[in-house]
């Protein structure tokens, strides 16, 4: 796949058919968009294409980095790829772009891109103020020459799937809900850094990881059994985020203990793949309820794993 950044420096050679849209999760409604995007592309000799933006407009707008993103733009960068896209065009929001009429910002796109055809979810919109809807994209494919493709709104059990409740899901601990709007598990990964060494002092050391990306939104505090990539190693494990409040820490820590697994990896990249809520976090009175815990969360965790990877 080619990533291309702004418009203007699309690959034009071929023309594409094009989806738009922020895609944060890539979620199973957003999968529904981009299989239809790369299917269509292959069956008309065409080049699929998706035009997202970074930052998130809603962020820029507000002047804000209050909304958190459910993948960083590497993470998001992976699955469009797995996904068979041709080229992912990521355009900087900014004060120019986003003061683009609806008919401003068509005619930007046409001229740096040929496209025959436009897909795009039912509540579509886009310009200056979100102006334009399908009806107006479906007017400016006549006026322009391509055709404008609308995918049904998705479900599950229902529920329609969206960025906005994938990330409610994640603030409250609700990982396996979060996991089935997804299709697939939600993860951070970072680098291992030293930590203050206490899991090794109380019998459970512990990896401490730093995520470099501040956009990136964390799951609440608490106890969470996870999956672990470690030097093409796949284990288990259980983390921990928060501060410490038993220890008094009054800086976050992102924190996994490894199971079955004994080497020095500090300055390794680490993928943590987040499948089930264990508990909330506590302040303990000392540290040997502390640890009494942490054996219960850790029986907790392995016997989940042996009852759900071990058959």
């Amino acid at each position: 796949m080619i990533t291309t950044k702004n418009i203007e420096n699309s690959n034009s050679a071929t023309p594409a058919i094009l989806t738009i849209g922020t895609f944060d999760g890539v979620h199973l409604g957003h999968k529904k968009i981009i299989k239809k995007l790369v299917k269509s592309a292959k069956e008309k000799k065409l080049r699929s294409c998706i035009l997202t933006f970074f930052p998130h407009p809603r962020n820029f707008l507000s002047k804000s980095n209050d909304l958190k993103m459910i993948n960083t733009i590497r993470e998001k960068k992976e699955i469009l790829d797995e996904l068979g896209v041709d080229e992912l065009i990521i355009q900087e929001f900014n004060d120019k772009f986003s003061n683009l009429s609806a008919n401003e910002f068509i005619r930007h796109l046409l001229k740096f891109c040929e496209i025959k055809e436009i897909i795009v979810g039912f509540n579509h919109k886009f310009g200056k103020d979100r102006e334009a809807g399908i009806d107006e994209l479906k007017v400016y494919g006549k006026k322009y020459g391509f055709d404008v493709m609308e995918i049904d709104a998705f479900d599950i059990n229902q529920i329609n799937i969206s960025s906005t409740k994938i990330r409610n899901a994640i603030g409250a601990g609700e990982v396996e809900l979060c996991n089935e709007y997804l299709g697939y598990n939600f993860s951070i990964d970072g680098n291992i850094v030293k930590g203050k060494s206490i899991g090794k002092k109380i019998g459970f050391p512990t990896a401490n990881i730093r995520v470099e990306e501040n956009y990136k939104i964390l799951p609440k505090n608490g106890v969470y059994f996870v999956s672990c990539k470690i030097k093409n190693i796949q284990k288990f494990g259980m983390m921990n985020i928060g501060f410490n409040p038993t220890f008094g820490n009054k800086k976050l820590t992102i924190e996994v203990n490894i199971f079955d697994f004994n080497q020095d990896v500090y300055g390794e990249n680490i993928k943590i793949e987040f499948i089930k809520f264990i508990r909330n976090e506590i302040k303990f009175q000392n540290i040997d309820e502390l640890i009494k815990q942490i054996k219960i969360d850790r029986e907790t965790c392995k016997s989940y794993m042996n009852s759900t990877y071990n058959n």
